[in-house]
């Protein structure tokens, strides 16, 4: 039995773990202000962008599926692993060995071996530097002419990480065996088969290319017939779905196009991995391909947060947008074949959902050349020129469909009509389809409303949902006033109790707003945000009777169980952790809410929030010390503090007053009195002290 990883190991991993730079590998991060990045999470189909990541606390939390956490618990989600394998690869990932506790005196795991998805993927980039070195063997001569053929040089072999899996048994299982890897490694990893000899290599005889996630990893491959004698008819073969490889999840060329796509909003999608590679040395640095199978829905996730807008805010943006410095709009192409299986295919993609189709163009090539042989036959401006022209999906398809019939004659016009009503039915956004169907009525030369009937038929027939990808999808249904660029966003009392109240709003864990509960929510959020920003000596009068809403009752006693306030030298993630380890599963949630919400503090001269100077490219920040607070964040709360301590002073002599009014003239009515009379003079002081110290 491997025993734990030692808690300092696990720390030392957590403090050199960079949450931004690990979320950013797969999601599209747009600054949010106060130190928070907002995309599209990676855990749900949405079209607005409701995932928040603070890097600067270590910490992520998604307000529309639920799901939050630290850095760890991205990496288990992400990679559908447990704790410790998280653990483990991030520890690979940073260069840290791990101890564990009962495992003897030496490093790593009793068995030498890392987590099993660490040692899947050196499997597979031991396989890569494999098949690389063969590539110039005298046996793979057949691949280097194929290659060639489609003039691609040596440096451009290299720069893709072509190779060739050498003809034989057994030469990849034996060279991984000589390595160290078990025969289990190898077969999980897709690497090879078992036969009733033993186990032989899946790819033999073969062109290889790499298929690696956006980070660079290996996780399976692709693979091209070179001999009439191979055994496996199939033309190309993929690494079948393991831990590592789902076929519906990775993107070939995704490692080198992703910088590109987030730069430019542009996805050129094609079907194979010589079009890939053509595409990139025509300088088309965004294509992408499939590997194995039909671009699906789990595809079109990973595309739609990649190319994500939001530069208005709630407001969806959906349709081809102008890119700043770029020729084209944002856009998504795919290279289909002009001929009967391509316009198959483009009407496969009619199934995906109506934001992501607006943005999706066809480009066809005459003579339904592929991209490579486009380049081959026609040179880089021609590949330059396909993407440039490309036409919208929508078009491309129900131009196909009207091109088959003579519009000359009215029987053609019917007909026309007949066959472009059901594909403009798919449509399922009201705005779209209703322009298509004018468009169309136009073209063929039919009478408009006799093509909207048959449209609403074919609708109905085919039950397709009605959508508006074009509505506002608003997070909150009241509006922040709004402020100049570069002022203070929260000078206005209005603008603070507009956020505030959007807060209690937004949160998912206690349905209430009014202002007790919105006073306690600023200040937990401040408490877990800004630790610095609280008064020791203040914060020392609260007990669990200042709060009123039971959740922040917990929360309080899951604070005091964490030892309370931080010292000020505490790491920005161990606080976080101690506190969510405190709060436990029933807490988790509130606490990674709480940890992004926006707080109505003044900024810097951009009004993006209290927060010191973000770098171009955010650091670990929560490996750091808890950062000091700025005047105005203990300012704010002193000022909720005060209103906590003062509430509970209100409720105690309430109570005392009421106990009074029970009592007889005697000792006990006059030593009550006595309470609260000090208890008054207590909130005077209270609030004299905070209001000195914000005019000083």
């Amino acid at each position: 039995m491997v025993g734990m990883i030692k808690k300092e190991d696990v720390e030392k991993v957590r403090a050199a773990a960079d949450l931004y730079d690990i979320v950013s590998a797969t999601v599209t991060l747009k600054p949010s202000g106060t130190g928070t990045y907002v995309g599209l999470c990676p855990f749900h189909d949405e079209k607005t962008g409701s995932f928040n990541v603070r890097p600067s606390l270590g910490v992520w939390h998604c307000f529309g599926c639920g799901l939050g956490g630290d850095v760890f618990k991205y990496v288990e989600q992400s990679e559908n692993i447990d704790f410790r394998e998280a653990v483990e690869l991030l520890a690979d990932k940073y260069h840290i060995e791990l101890h564990y506790e009962n495992s003897g005196n030496g490093a790593g795991r009793p068995d030498g071996t890392g987590s099993k998805r660490t040692r899947l993927l050196e499997a597979c980039e031991e396989a890569q530097r494999f098949f690389v070195s063969q590539i110039l063997t005298p046996e793979a001569l057949p691949a280097r002419k194929l290659l060639g053929g489609r003039n691609f040089s040596q440096a451009d072999c290299e720069r893709f990480g072509c190779g060739y899996a050498p003809q034989g048994w057994d030469n990849l299982v034996r060279h991984l065996a000589s390595k160290g890897f078990t025969q289990k490694e190898i077969l999980d990893a897709g690497l090879a088969r078992q036969g009733q000899r033993g186990i032989y290599d899946y790819f033999r005889g073969r062109v290889t290319w790499p298929i690696r996630d956006s980070t660079g990893r290996t996780l399976g491959f692709g693979a091209r017939k070179l001999y009439e004698d191979d055994q496996i008819a199939a033309k190309y073969i993929n690494t079948p779905d393991t831990q590592l490889y789902r076929k519906t999840q990775v993107l070939y060329g995704i490692d080198l196009a992703k910088s590109a796509i987030v730069k430019k909003r542009q996805v050129v999608i094609v079907e194979g991995y010589t079009d890939v590679m053509a595409m990139h040395l025509a300088g088309i640095d965004t294509a992408i391909a499939t590997c194995g199978t039909a671009f699906g829905a789990e595809h079109a996730k990973i595309v739609r947060r990649l190319i994500a807008d939001d530069s208005l805010g709630a407001v969806q943006l959906v349709g081809p947008l102008k890119v700043k410095d770029q020729p084209l709009s944002s856009r998504i192409v795919f290279t289909f074949d002009g001929d009967a299986a391509g316009q198959k295919a483009a009407l496969h993609a009619f199934g995906l959902d109506s934001a992501f189709l607006s943005q999706t163009f066809v480009a066809v090539a005459d003579d339904n050349l592929d991209p490579c042989d486009l380049r081959i036959e026609r040179g880089n401006e021609a590949v330059r020129s396909l993407i440039a022209h490309a036409k919208p999906l929508y078009d491309f398809v129900i131009d196909a469909a009207i091109n088959r019939f003579d519009l000359t004659y009215t029987p053609g016009q019917v007909g026309a009509m007949k066959a472009v009503a059901p594909l403009v039915a798919q449509i399922r956004d009201r705005s779209l389809w209703d322009a298509y169907a004018r468009k169309a009525a136009g073209r063929i030369g039919v009478d408009l409303e006799v093509m909207r009937r048959e449209v609403m038929a074919a609708r109905r027939q085919q039950h397709v949902r009605d959508e508006d990808a074009y509505a506002p999808k608003r997070r909150f249904q009241n509006d922040v006033p709004r402020v100049e660029p570069g002022t203070n966003p929260y000078a206005n009392p209005a603008a603070r109790k507009a956020l505030e109240r959007q807060d209690a709003k937004e949160q998912a864990y206690f349905k209430i707003d009014d202002a007790v509960f919105i006073a306690e929510q600023q200040f937990m959020a401040t408490l877990i945000q800004v630790p610095r920003a609280i008064d020791r000596g203040m914060f020392a009068q609260l007990t669990i009777d200042h709060f009123m809403s039971p959740v922040f009752r917990t929360l309080f006693q899951a604070i005091a169980a964490a030892g309370g306030l931080p010292s000020d030298d505490t790491p920005q993630g161990l606080w976080m952790h101690n506190l969510t380890k405190a709060g436990g599963p029933m807490l988790n949630q509130v606490i990674n809410e709480l940890a992004v919400m926006p707080l109505p503090l003044p900024g810097d001269d951009t009004g993006n929030g209290a927060q010191p100077p973000q770098p171009n490219v955010p650091g670990n920040a929560a490996a750091v010390q808890l950062r000091p607070a700025t005047k105005e964040e203990q300012r704010y709360a002193a000022e909720l503090l005060t209103r906590l301590l003062d509430m509970g002073f209100m409720r105690q002599i309430g109570l005392a007053k009421r106990r009074m009014a029970q009592l007889p003239d005697g000792e006990e009515k006059i030593a009550l009195l006595g309470q609260i009379t000090r208890m008054e003079t207590a909130r005077k002081d209270l609030q004299a002290q905070v209001y000195g110290n914000t005019v000083g």
